[in-house]
């Protein structure tokens, strides 16, 4: 899962190739393909949409957003500094 510092936008890359992204309150408002390789990642959303990130370690930068492994220590440290 990765989230931004204020947990408003949620992203999960599922196992499969699939990822499933919310925002505030609304579960599954994006949802596609997703391939990683090396620190890039690249998304197909289901409406055939396509964006990219990049991996920096717990960070990732993806649409003008920063987000944070979840369960990180990074996460954990940018979430209280946003509050």
């Amino acid at each position: 899962m990765w989230v931004t510092a204020d947990g408003r936008i949620r992203q999960e890359l599922l196992a499969n190739g699939r990822y499933d992204e919310a925002r505030g309150g609304r579960e599954s408002a994006y949802t596609g393909s997703y391939e990683v390789s090396g620190t890039r990642i690249e998304y197909v959303d289901d409406t055939g949409f396509t964006a990219d990130g990049t991996f920096d370690g717990d960070v990732l930068h993806h649409g003008g957003y920063i987000f944070y492994r979840g369960s990180s220590n990074t996460y954990e440290r940018n979430k209280e500094a946003w509050q």
